[in-house]
């Protein structure tokens, strides 16, 4: 089975299981695997961890961004005159959910150096799990752009779902969540309230514990992004 066909399956499987209508994306690679395995040990150093989410955000970013569109340009190679496609369209948007999603940014950035960059600062209640918007910066004609918004973790899918909701007000209706572990709740909270956007992520957790964390999960990716507690 060619690697195409088995993400091709572990996405129908996995779709299938919590009800997104084809929507969800689970990156089915080795590479892929072994680094989540490494991210998810303890022993992990903040250093290491940073390079492996910048890893695993490269490895599953090319899936997310499958779709950007191309038309044709013509180019003169060291042989002949050819046509070949090339980004179309307004430069792409990354939007990243601060702080722990300016790791990804960064990562994507390399892939698309032209994009342009948007933050939404939210932090989670401690109490209640509810997002709190304390930040807001948006690329000029963002609604014009697609836009990747890239979060490490989709658990409750509150902060996210709180994002989507910024991004759908002013107008933007080209949007791919980017992220590198997610549970089914956060899946399906995202899928309820914006049933059009499509999710990708490295890997798909069991389920969420009673204090809103991911199981096995990684732990806070912010506090080991960033070696903070």
């Amino acid at each position: 089975m060619s690697t195409d066909s088995a993400a091709t399956n572990a996405t129908t499987t996995t779709s299938a299981a919590i009800g997104t209508d084809g929507k969800l994306t689970v990156v089915d690679h080795p590479l892929v695997a072994h680094k989540i395995t490494m991210l998810r040990n303890v022993e992990t150093d903040s250093n290491a961890f940073r390079s492996l989410c910048q890893e695993v955000t490269l490895l599953t970013a090319y899936e997310a961004l499958r779709h950007l569109p191309v038309a044709p340009v013509t180019v003169e190679t060291p042989i002949t005159s050819t046509k070949s496609p090339m980004l179309a369209g307004p430069a792409p948007a990354l939007v990243g959910i601060l702080r722990a999603g300016l790791v990804m940014v960064e990562a994507v950035l390399t892939l698309i150096p032209h994009a342009r960059v948007g933050h939404l600062g939210l932090y989670r209640d401690p109490e209640s799990h509810l997002p709190v918007e304390y930040y807001r910066k948006l690329p000029p004609e963002i609604e014009k752009r697609e836009v990747l918004l890239v979060d490490p973790m989709l658990a409750t899918g509150g902060s996210v779902i709180h994002a989507l909701d910024v991004l759908t007000e002013v107008g933007c209706d080209q949007v791919h969540l980017l992220s590198i572990i997610g549970c089914p709740e956060g899946v399906a909270a995202v899928h309820a309230a914006h049933p059009e956007v499509p999710i990708t992520l490295a890997a798909i957790d069991e389920r969420l514990n009673d204090h809103a964390y991911i199981v096995p999960g990684l732990g806070d990716a912010g506090d080991r992004i960033y070696g903070t507690q």
